[in-house]
């Protein structure tokens, strides 16, 4: 493999490496302050210029909804948080993994796999554990687009490793 091409695989790779790590370390920062964060955005909401739209789509009720449930459980049960913190490490510890397939990879691409399944998971939790919890159908729709737009920069890696594996004459695993 050329030098050149080879490095505009790593390149691909690295973007593409850095908007999920991104994405991740977001999801995961944000998920600690919760009731805070929806206080914030409820707030915002019903103050701006689509209050209106927001009310009609159920988007500004079905937030207060949800701040008041969260509100309520913070004030008397605030240990169940806790729960929200371990997801929100997971996420951390999520991004962390995908410096390995950032640093080499073609030796770590069985994380971009991982990556993937993950990904595929997402739909199916969100489907059946939202209906199963109440979540409205159009949240669950939202929920399932972090496992849609989680996977488009881990096919793009998929394929820059597969190309790199290509031209250097390698095989590439299953």
């Amino acid at each position: 493999m050329t030098g050149s091409m080879e490095a505009k695989h790593l390149r691909i790779i690295h973007i593409s490496l850095a908007i999920l790590i991104a994405g991740l370390l977001i999801s995961g920062i944000t998920a600690f302050p919760l009731e805070s964060e929806l206080r914030w955005l409820a707030s915002a909401l019903d103050a701006s210029p689509l209050s209106g739209l927001s009310r009609s789509t159920y988007l500004l009720p079905w937030l207060q909804h949800v701040l008041a449930a969260l509100t309520a459980t913070n004030a008397r049960y605030p240990f169940l948080a806790y729960g929200t913190d371990w997801l929100a490490f997971a996420h951390l510890v999520l991004a962390m993994a995908f410096i390995g397939p950032y640093r080499d990879p073609v030796r770590n691409r069985w994380l971009i796999t991982f990556g993937l399944l993950a990904c595929a998971g997402v739909i199916p939790l969100a489907l059946i554990a939202g209906q199963v919890r109440g979540i409205p159908f159009g949240w669950r729709l939202i929920d399932c687009s972090f496992g849609i737009f989680g996977s488009i920069p881990l096919l793009i890696c998929r394929r820059a490793i597969d190309a790199m594996e290509r031209e250097a004459g390698a095989r590439p695993c299953p």
